[in-house]
């Protein structure tokens, strides 16, 4: 299992900055009724980690059911408004639905009216997987916007960070048998993984996480292994979260990459957040079917990106500077 994740002392949250205070905050646009502010907001910086994220968990959800004999019940970590169930289940694509919502006749709309025509848009198309989709995020207007737009089975709204989960959250979470996320990571710690697997104790789910590099994982992988789980890391690819918003985001990863002893050479440095991607699964799946026969990574996406700070040579020195590619 060369591909498993060793896990060593890393070094303590206190030597340098909160990799929390790095990332770029986006509070504001996850609060709202519908996700017309999340599109604005995020397709701009050409978002791409779901469009990258999608055939990865298709292939994982695949995997398991060949593993189980049964189409898997899912649980998405840090969900938004269900843009990760919208792209599993069907043919459209963050980009598509960016547009869409950015067209005069969408902006007029109340939220109210929205959730129905967003019930109808989705029903009218085909839906591709049969796996069973919970939503689960701090946002309660976010989850109740999956669930009303026909994107997710169930919703949960609950700060996993905060508190111990209900005896009514624990049923519901109790069948689930992948836990994935493809941006929570940085937001929430392993006390988040040790909950939702406390929820779990009747199977051991796998656990698929896409985390940007600035990011140390060990804390997460350490309480999945004590909950059972061996985690690998796929190496033979990351994925393009976004741009960054500002050159204060891209100075403030470069030097915590930097303190990491990562190098952000080729990534990065060319102006885009990059995510690796982590899987944890009960040793005897490892064994079976390791992650790199597990997962195909055909290819990226050809998109044209916004400017970007990057980093250049000017009289010696290294600095960032906008520029547009």
């Amino acid at each position: 299992m060369e591909n498993t994740v060793q896990l060593t002392d890393s070094a303590s949250r206190d030597d340098f900055f909160d990799p929390n205070d790095v990332k770029a905050s986006f509070d504001d646009i996850y609060r709202k009724e519908d996700p017309r502010a999340y599109f604005a907001v995020l397709g701009s910086l050409d978002y791409s980690i779901p469009d990258l994220a999608r055939p990865i968990i298709r292939q994982i959800a695949s995997a398991r059911r060949r593993e189980t004999g049964r189409a898997a019940t899912m649980l998405d970590l840090g969900s938004s408004y269900g843009i990760n169930a919208a792209l599993f289940r069907h043919p459209v694509t963050f980009d598509m639905l960016r547009r869409r919502y950015a067209r005069q006749e969408m902006m007029a709309l109340g939220s109210a009216d929205l959730r129905a025509f967003d019930r109808a848009y989705f029903q009218s198309w085909p839906r591709t997987r049969a796996e069973r989709l919970i939503v689960a995020d701090v946002s309660a207007p976010a989850v109740t916007y999956a669930v009303d737009a026909g994107l997710a089975d169930e919703g949960v709204a609950f700060d996993f960070e905060a508190g111990a989960p209900t005896s009514e959250l624990e049923r519901s979470l109790a069948g689930v048998d992948i836990v994935f996320s493809t941006g929570c990571v940085g937001y929430v710690s392993e006390r988040t993984f040790e909950a939702v697997l406390g929820c779990c104790a009747r199977r051991k789910p796998w656990v698929v996480n896409f985390v940007l590099r600035m990011f140390d994982y060990a804390p997460i992988a350490g309480a999945l292994a004590r909950a059972g789980l061996v985690t690998e890391k796929l190496r033979s690819a990351v994925f393009v979260q976004r741009r960054f918003r500002d050159e204060a985001e891209a100075g403030q990863t470069m030097e915590l990459l930097r303190k990491r002893e990562l190098d952000p050479s080729g990534l990065e440095a060319e102006g885009l957040l990059y995510a690796e991607l982590y899987v944890s699964r009960p040793e005897e799946s490892v064994r079976a079917a390791p992650l790199e026969e597990l997962v195909t990574v055909a290819s990226g996406r050809n998109i044209s990106f916004g400017p970007r700070f990057l980093a250049v040579q000017r009289d010696g020195r290294a600095e960032l500077a906008p520029v547009r590619t």
